[in-house]
């Protein structure tokens, strides 16, 4: 059984509480509980990943809705 790590990645374009939402309501199902710190810059997005091949899922995601994961 894999165990879930929690990782923090930053990302570009999250600007407001909308964005904020849109990743959270986007993502939770396939992800769980994701936190995002907006007073940090880059903005930092924390969440629980299983192995690489959720993270590239993850950073692809992000991607998808507009948000460029940069570390």
């Amino acid at each position: 059984m894999t165990k879930n790590m929690k990782k923090t990645f930053k990302a570009e374009n999250i600007n407001c509480n909308s964005c904020v939402n849109i990743i959270k309501n986007s993502l939770w199902q396939k992800f769980g509980a994701i936190e995002v710190d907006l007073d940090k810059k880059p903005v930092e997005v924390t969440v629980y990943i299983k192995n690489k091949g959720q993270e590239k899922n993850f950073k692809e995601q992000m991607e998808s809705l507009g948000f460029a994961v940069i570390g």
